[in-house]
């Protein structure tokens, strides 16, 4: 049984990795993917990590700090690449908010 912090930063890890997905696939199908190829690369990073952290915090692994706190550098370069696209793009826009939610629940997780 995970305590609320645990399921707090589990279920913000796996939404974040969901709306990186989400946003991937927007920017592919945008006119200009060469513009939003950084933003794609983040979106693949991000949501790599955040699944890899929702698999160590559910397992209970004793890494599971040290993976959140390396999810929270990359949900941040990620939240920051996705806020300058955020007013075209709405898929962008989601995406920075579900980043720093969850940057904000592995920095807990990690302390």
């Amino acid at each position: 049984m995970l305590n609320p912090k645990q399921q707090s930063c589990l279920d913000a890890c796996l939404a974040c990795a969901v709306t990186c997905n989400q946003c991937f696939d927007g920017c592919l199908k945008e006119s200009d993917v060469k513009m939003m190829a950084d933003c794609i690369r983040l979106d693949r990073d991000c949501s790599t990590i955040c699944f890899t952290a929702a698999s160590f915090i559910s397992a209970n692994s004793q890494f599971a700090a040290d993976v959140c706190a390396l999810c929270a550098k990359i949900c941040e370069a990620c939240a920051a690449e996705c806020e300058k696209h955020a007013d075209h793009h709405e898929h962008c826009r989601k995406c920075a908010e579900a980043c720093r939610k969850c940057a904000e629940e592995c920095r807990k997780m990690a302390a």
